[in-house]
């Protein structure tokens, strides 16, 4: 039987075994669009989409339910949990040492400047840390936005927020990113 998105985000967040491997294939092509995303955002990481893809149903997969509530909540839950495994492959990678070519990376009007962006990516996480302990609404509005991808809209819906609200906690996590990264020492 063939069973809705709702039904079976419903079934998830119940813990029912086996309902993840029916919701991805209705998402297949939005977690390929987010990990492409995240792919061309960090190309010196060598990562494959699919590869991130696959990452982020594993760690879903470790847990017996989530709380998501429609296919934007799920998505931005797919995006952190994208996050979190690039974030993991970053640590290896510097861990195993790589070479070093400056490149500006923008996000939209913040430039994160690139030496080998294994540790940029690390300093922005870092950065995203310190935000969560002074406001996580900000982060979670962060990472929708330019982690998975979403739209102001898509954002709205998946944290239950106002848009107006969306807009100005976009607008404050970018200032406090750009503020932080403009703080650190110079390389």
């Amino acid at each position: 039987m063939e069973h809705s998105l709702h039904d079976l985000l419903v079934a998830y967040r119940k813990g029912e075994p086996g309902v993840l491997d029916q919701l991805i294939p209705l998402v297949y092509e939005d977690l390929r669009r987010l990990a492409r995303r995240q792919v061309h955002q960090w190309p010196n990481l060598t990562l494959d989409t699919t590869a991130v893809v696959h990452e982020a149903y594993l760690k879903l997969a470790r847990q017996h339910s989530l709380d998501a509530s429609d296919r934007a909540h799920f998505l931005a839950i797919c995006g952190q949990a994208m996050r979190q495994f690039i974030i993991n492959h970053a640590r290896q990678k510097l861990a195993d040492k790589r070479g070093a070519n400056p490149v500006m990376h923008k996000v939209d009007d913040v430039d994160i400047p690139v030496q080998g962006e294994a540790d940029e990516l690390l300093l922005l996480d870092q950065t995203l840390r310190g935000l969560a302990e002074a406001n996580p609404r900000l982060v979670r509005v962060f990472e929708c936005r330019y982690f998975a991808g979403l739209t102001e809209a898509e954002t709205m819906e998946a944290l239950d927020l106002p848009l107006r609200t969306v807009q100005r906690d976009w607008m404050r996590a970018r200032a406090w990113v750009r503020d932080m990264l403009s703080e650190r020492p110079p390389a």
